[in-house]
């Protein structure tokens, strides 16, 4: 479906405007740059594809921020196919460089990596975004109640990670 000129014009001011929110939500929940500009990408494909519905919608933020949501999902379910469950994880890699400072935002990232995939979607969500439980679980399509137990959950989980612990993040 093509759009009239200010329809478009409409569509690309709000992309523009966004495109860094949904890269920074897309990279909350894959820890990968590329993936994330990925999504943020297939979220604006999606959204463009329906433009007149998106601009009506209560919350256009919102929507797409769902759209960005439901793409990881989809991404989920298809790597998750491939992968091999261990008991254990795998070592990590010491730098042999002992003047090299621990980057806070990669361990974060990795931390974040290990939570389940509702747990991480609130998580980033609620404390990366700082979006309202209600927003949150709109973009989630889920109750408020569920997103506070998941953030919750996933908060338990990275407090008591070794790595963000070792790195006295939290």
């Amino acid at each position: 479906m093509a759009l009239d000129a200010s329809a478009d014009a409409e569509f690309s001011e709000f992309m523009h405007a966004r495109w860094h929110q949904l890269v920074r939500l897309g990279f909350g929940l894959t820890g990968d740059r590329q993936a994330a500009e990925d999504l943020a990408q297939t979220a604006f494909a999606r959204a463009y594809a329906s433009w007149p519905r998106v601009r009506r919608a209560d919350d256009p933020d919102a929507y797409v921020r769902r759209i960005v949501v439901n793409a990881n999902r989809s991404r989920f379910r298809k790597l998750r196919v491939s992968e091999l469950l261990t008991d254990s994880l795998p070592e990590l890699a010491v730098s042999s460089d002992p003047t090299r400072q621990r980057d806070d935002r990669a361990v974060l990232v990795e931390a974040l990596m290990r939570l389940s995939h509702g747990q991480r979607a609130a998580v980033v969500l609620r404390y990366w975004l700082d979006l309202t439980e209600t927003e949150a679980a709109a973009i989630l399509g889920c109750s408020v109640g569920n997103v506070k137990s998941q953030a919750a959950r996933g908060l338990a989980k990275l407090r008591n990670s070794a790595a963000l612990v070792e790195g006295r993040l939290l």
